[in-house]
């Protein structure tokens, strides 16, 4: 049984899965109090799904890209339960739950903010390129490296900003990802060896002030 988190953009959302059964999720709209909210909700959904914390046997997290702070608390949160359970916590990145179950040619598009996105390609859920931060130049001429023809599909914030690059394109704008997505390919790793980590495709751009 696993239960997922996620944090790292638009929303705080959790979902319990019993295998392939969803057996609870919910998703509240944020872009700041995550940290007030995700424990609650968390309880929230397990008491929906009829079950207790230590009848689970695996956490799922999102890592990023997202948020700075949001990300971090969602993950702080999975990895504290985890422990505390003594069971795996296992991290997913934002960009492939975005892409998760969507047929054909997909890029996964995050707005960075600064004319840079985010981004990743998925044939048929087949990663083509590791995630990253790219300008935008840079992610059209990359998107058109990797698209052969045929159906295709943007998804995230930072679709909008490519959809003239890819015409014909769908364009999938949800604030978060979903929390079922989260946890089936949480579920569908091995267990890691490792706690995860946060996934950081840039430097912050904020910086201490000189001595």
């Amino acid at each position: 049984m696993i239960l997922s988190i996620d944090t790292c953009l638009g929303a705080s959302s959790v979902a319990v899965l019993d295998g392939e059964r969803v057996l609870a999720t919910k998703s509240e709209p944020m872009t700041r109090g995550h940290q007030e909210r995700i424990g609650m909700i968390a309880r929230e959904v397990a008491s929906g799904a009829g079950i207790a914390f230590e009848d689970l046997t695996r956490i799922g997290v999102t890592v990023g890209p997202g948020s700075f702070t949001g990300l971090r608390v969602g993950l702080a949160f999975a990895k504290g339960l985890a422990t505390a359970l003594s069971i795996p916590c296992v991290g997913v990145t934002t960009l492939e739950a975005l892409a998760f179950g969507i047929p054909g040619f997909t890029a996964a598009v995050l707005d960075a903010r600064m004319s840079q996105v985010y981004i990743q390609v998925f044939a048929d859920g087949v990663s083509l390129m590791a995630p990253d931060a790219l300008e935008l130049g840079e992610a059209a001429a990359r998107l058109a490296e990797l698209h052969s023809g045929g159906p295709a599909t943007l998804v995230g914030s930072g679709a909008p900003l490519l959809a003239d690059t890819m015409s014909g394109a769908a364009i999938l704008t949800p604030a978060a990802p979903d929390p079922v997505a989260v946890a089936r390919l949480a579920a569908a790793r091995p267990t890691p060896a490792h706690s995860p980590r946060p996934l950081y495709l840039r430097a912050p751009y904020a910086t201490l002030p000189a001595a």
